[in-house]
């Protein structure tokens, strides 16, 4: 089963674009935990969440040249019956207020509850849970985007490798969270970079 929270758009700031000034089709697809915000293990409780370093900043300049920026996150912690759906809505209540208080915003949030399987697999027969492509997809649908136009942006092997199986510009694999384990292991990512503010670095200098 895949939910997804993209109930509010994105109110228009100073300095940000209209939407006929968007990149026709481009995304920044965004992990969430060691990617926007501390990965301490499952998150509970909206106290225990904190924005990583520079992670507003990066995300103002991404959506200040038209880039739509959605979160997909796995979210275990649901089908293991840890927390439930009314206490991942206050973190993510938590999430977007936060940005908020720093003059950013993300234009959508999908997030999978489904638990791995009994042996073990990281990937749900839904397809939803990253590696699969489930989420990337949808939001391709929901928000007009071509996916060959958009970016992937994680600290697991998990997140760049569903980038690259939807078929997005670049896979980028931060040292944040867990990346550091990943990055001389793997080669399910096209790109390593320090920070999101590093990973926001090369996507505008790459251009449209």
């Amino acid at each position: 089963m895949q939910r997804r929270d993209d109930r509010s758009p994105r109110a228009l700031r100073a300095g940000s674009v209209s939407e006929a000034e968007r990149i026709e089709g481009a995304a920044v697809f965004l992990d969430r935990d060691g990617t926007l915000i501390a990965d301490r293990g499952p998150l509970l409780s909206p106290a225990a969440l904190e924005l990583l370093p520079g992670v507003p900043d990066a995300l103002r300049r991404l959506a200040g040249v038209g880039y739509r920026l959605i979160v997909v996150t796995n979210q275990s912690a649901v089908g293991r019956g840890l927390l439930d759906l009314a206490g991942l809505e206050r973190i993510h209540t938590a999430l977007r207020d936060a940005l908020a208080a720093e003059g950013a915003a993300i234009d959508g949030l999908y997030f999978c509850p489904d638990a791995p399987g009994p042996l073990g697999e990281p990937e749900s027969p839904t397809g939803r849970r990253k590696p699969g492509t489930g989420m990337l997809v949808e939001a391709a649908r929901d928000h007009a985007l071509d996916l060959g136009r958009c970016f992937m942006i994680g600290d697991q092997a998990r997140d760049t490798r569903a980038g690259q199986r939807a078929g997005c510009r670049a896979s980028i694999l931060l040292r944040t969270g867990q990346g550091e384990s990943f990055a001389g292991c793997t080669n399910d990512f096209d790109l390593v970079c320090d920070d999101l503010p590093a990973a926001a670095d090369w996507i505008l200098a790459a251009g449209r």
